[in-house]
């Protein structure tokens, strides 16, 4: 089938942010008062859902807008510490290349995406949704899809966690998870996405 949008993730997708990520956890917990966790724990929490994971390390919602702001702050004096997966920068020059429309919906802010993907891969973007909340992709990704005048089944989202399936059903879209972010495989398929990407090189494949 031919989709005519694509939306990405950022963070654990196309951005390799992870050993960021879990190295920065510790010190946030200790400033919000969550839970500190190990090596061996993070690995664990890999393999759980976002609201499993929340449980987990104790973390009440309403504190997640103060620890999600303070994590995109962190991220922007960190981002030099952040790179593009293998393969993205090539997979996204071939998508925009052949047509499709390309979108970002994260979490993150929309500087510290722009600066990772640097100037030229930023503007194959036509919509960044950024700044999301946790469990708010639902209506990022709405705006995108009405954005670029698309029907939602024939839109792409692409993402790495759980939270990110759900999102893509909720819209009606395709839900593509990737399986070298956050969440372990084994998490995804429990989740039932519509395609499980092994491989960066994987996404040329959806077209």
């Amino acid at each position: 089938m031919r989709y005519d949008l694509v939306i990405f993730d950022f963070d654990g997708t196309i951005a390799d942010s992870r050993e960021w990520f879990f190295g920065s956890l510790n010190g946030v917990a200790d400033r919000f008062g969550f839970r500190r966790t190990t090596v061996d724990e993070r690995e664990r929490l890999r393999d759980l859902g976002t609201r499993e994971i929340l449980r987990e390390l104790r973390i009440p919602l309403w504190k997640m807008p103060s620890i999600a702001r303070y994590m995109r702050e962190l991220a922007a004096t960190q981002i030099e510490t952040i790179r593009l997966f293998d393969g993205i920068p090539d997979a996204l020059r071939r998508l925009w290349a052949s047509g499709t429309a390309l979108a970002i919906v994260s979490s993150n802010d929309e500087h510290n995406v722009r600066e990772v993907l640097g100037s030229d891969l930023a503007a194959a973007f036509g919509f960044y949704g950024c700044g999301s909340s946790l469990f708010g992709k639902k209506a990022k990704l709405r705006q995108a899809i009405r954005r670029f005048g698309v029907e939602p089944g024939r839109t792409v989202c692409v993402g790495d966690e759980t939270r990110d399936i759900e999102a893509a059903r909720a819209v009606g879209g395709v839900a593509a998870a990737v399986a070298w972010g956050y969440a372990t495989p084994e998490a995804l398929r429990r989740h039932h996405p519509d395609v499980l990407l092994s491989r960066v090189e994987d996404i040329a494949g959806l077209f």
